[in-house]
């Protein structure tokens, strides 16, 4: 007999985090290549553009993790828009991941109303898509080699 308790627990968290490791690390070759490696740990990758005033007019937050650099989030003030703010801040933490964590490869999530054909534009491949996430929108998977 079990009970279910829905309680967000950090400490169980953590605790589930381990065991899925250990599950994953004797399940597959190269998650256990990874383990003990720099290539294991999540490394933030933050890239800003700032104007003369101090002022954030874009920027793209993402992390290193497996040799790959996984772009979370990029944004450019309207103003900044179509003039290759969006690329450089891309190009930027491209070539971060590839020259100093030895990425050969980046990934990213987008949404139908976002910037799909921008990342096409940018050497990206669409790999997947998630259909109503959220209903009524579709996500888009891509990838890039950085070699």
């Amino acid at each position: 007999m079990v009970r279910f308790d829905t309680e967000v627990d950090k400490e169980r968290e953590d605790w589930l985090g381990h065991r899925l490791d250990e599950t994953n690390t004797a399940a597959s070759p190269a998650m256990a290549r990874l383990r003990g490696t720099p290539a294991e740990d999540d490394i933030p990758v933050h890239v800003y553009a700032v104007d003369d005033d101090g002022a954030v007019v874009g920027g793209l937050t993402g992390k290193v993790w497996g040799r790959w650099l996984h772009v979370d989030l990029l944004w450019v003030r309207a103003d900044r828009r179509g003039k290759g703010l969006g690329a450089d801040l891309l190009a930027r933490a491209e070539e971060t991941a590839r020259t100093e964590h030895a990425c050969g490869h980046a990934r990213l999530e987008t949404w139908d109303f976002q910037a799909p054909e921008f990342y096409r534009r940018q050497g990206y491949t669409l790999v997947g898509e998630v259909p109503d996430y959220p209903p009524g929108v579709t996500e888009y998977i891509f990838t890039k080699a950085l070699r």
